[in-house]
């Protein structure tokens, strides 16, 4: 509702500015929308329309170890039951093993504080998004 924009810098104001007045309820829709974190079936299924996004930005999970995907699993089963969402994290230029440890170290957080990480995160990824569909 708010275009056209004068400038990059403006559509990503004003992106930040809509994401930071949202709702738990939007935060949890919004998050509903990722696939899982190394979860690369989901990708192909779920999420084909948006898989070129995921795939790249979590592209070095499709070359972990099997211990480190059973560790994603497990984390990720452990986080969603926790919280009730799924572990959301910006993964652009993060290896899975440094997923890994970013999902077992946040799993001791209350989840009012991880919410507020999880929609910061959220708006990173938001942002990388916005700038590959301007390039």
């Amino acid at each position: 509702m708010k275009r056209p924009f004068a400038s990059t810098d403006t559509l990503m104001e004003a992106a930040e500015a809509c994401w930071s007045t949202r709702s738990e309820a939007d935060f949890l829709e919004a998050f509903s929308h990722h696939p899982k974190i190394g979860d690369i079936s989901s990708l192909r299924e779920k999420f084909a329309s948006t898989a070129h996004f995921a795939s790249g930005e979590q592209g070095s999970v499709a070359s972990a170890s099997e211990e480190i995907l059973q560790g994603l699993a497990r984390g990720n089963a452990d986080y969603e039951q926790k919280f009730g969402f799924i572990f959301i994290v910006c993964a652009t230029g993060k290896s899975a093993s440094e997923m890994l440890e970013l999902l077992e170290n946040r799993l001791p957080n209350s989840r009012e504080e991880e919410l507020r990480i999880a929609a910061g995160e959220q708006s990173k990824i938001t942002r990388i998004r916005l700038e590959k569909l301007l390039s």
